[in-house]
């Protein structure tokens, strides 16, 4: 497996790491052990995980499945959402933060974190209170590297000058979605997190599973699949994303490409990408997840990917992670006070 530095300023992970969200799905821990094991002798070298995650209890699952090879990893988690439904246990306050972190070394069973992300913007605390209070964890050893999730452009510059300003450690990363069905991050977050150092660590390169083929027009979807279970971004009757993906199959079976082959490899390509996440469920889907990746796509088959999903656009926009803020309606109308 390659590895490269996340960024200017980042550690070295490998071009293909695990995120965890669903790495309890099964319910067999035992099971979900062997898979980490597996990766991790497969060279993946980035875990990636949140605090959220079973409300804290994949981070737990971490925990004692990395007993005896904590090293060998690069271990990111994520704080921000909310813990157990509360949104007193959300954000980016430092106070909410200092808290949350002695949590996750608690149950990751570590002293530090590799990478330590916010995991989505919080528009009720100042960008440069989070910033610092990340950098201070730096300098105390509980962190090793500041990072966020699904930052727009503003935010990214925001944060790094406020870093800038404090004296503290700037982050290294941000973690957006990226997919071929999911391209808006190619207008301004990877140009501008490429411009200030920043790495880029994408989840979501299958886009939910749209890009294994395994939705089709008029057959009904899996039954272990994220639309059977009720997953509100991922219809399997998405009309327009059924068409897609049909003109992106006849393009991956001209490639001589299946079309999770062309959807595993295709993030990779970009220079801004440092590495993409997989979630696989078993060994089958691990190993085969790990051989596309790290498959090299010709420039034509470039080109005819963007004649059918231009640069920069999500098809769904759903998809893209996070909304502004300043597109609520109270944020865009001046609302009425009173009755006059």
């Amino acid at each position: 497996m390659e590895s490269t530095r996340l960024g200017e300023r980042g550690p070295v992970v490998s071009r293909v790491g695990i995120g965890t969200m669903s790495v309890l799905a099964e319910g067999d821990r035992t099971a979900a052990a062997r898979l980490v094991h597996a990766a991790l002798d497969a060279g993946l070298t980035l875990i990636d995980t949140a605090d959220v995650y079973g409300d804290g209890a994949v981070e737990e699952f971490l925990g004692d499945a990395l007993r005896g090879r904590r090293d060998e990893v690069v271990l990111a988690t994520k704080v921000g959402l909310p813990m157990n439904a509360d949104p007193g246990r959300a954000g980016g306050s430092a106070k909410w933060i200092r808290q949350a972190v002695e949590d996750s070394l608690r149950r990751l069973r570590t002293d530090r974190i590799d990478l330590y992300q916010l995991h989505r913007p919080d528009p009720t605390t100042p960008v440069a209170e989070t910033v610092e209070v990340f950098g201070q964890l730096v300098q105390e050893g509980k962190v090793r590297y500041p990072g966020h999730s699904v930052f727009p452009a503003e935010l990214i510059v925001e944060a790094q000058w406020a870093a800038e300003r404090a004296g503290v450690p700037a982050p290294v990363s941000d973690q957006p979605p990226y997919s071929i069905l999911v391209r808006g991050v190619e207008r301004a977050v990877l140009p501008t997190a490429r411009s200030h150092g920043l790495g880029i660590i994408a989840w979501g390169p299958l886009n939910g599973g749209w890009l294994t083929g395994k939705y089709r027009r008029g057959v009904p979807a899996p039954a272990d699949s994220r639309a059977a279970r009720g997953n509100p971004f991922v219809k399997a009757d998405d009309e327009v994303k059924l068409d897609v993906v049909e003109r992106l199959g006849r393009v991956a079976r001209e490639a001589g490409l299946t079309m999770l082959q062309l959807g595993m490899s295709w993030p990779l390509q970009h220079p801004a990408i440092t590495s993409v996440l997989i979630g696989p469920r078993t060994q089958d889907q691990l190993d085969e997840l790990i051989a596309a990746a790290s498959m090299t796509i010709e420039p034509a088959v470039l080109d005819a990917v963007d004649e059918i999903v231009p640069p920069g656009v999500d098809v769904d926009p759903r998809n893209a992670g996070w909304t502004p803020g300043g597109l609520a309606m109270t944020e865009r109308r001046r609302m009425a006070s009173g009755v006059g």
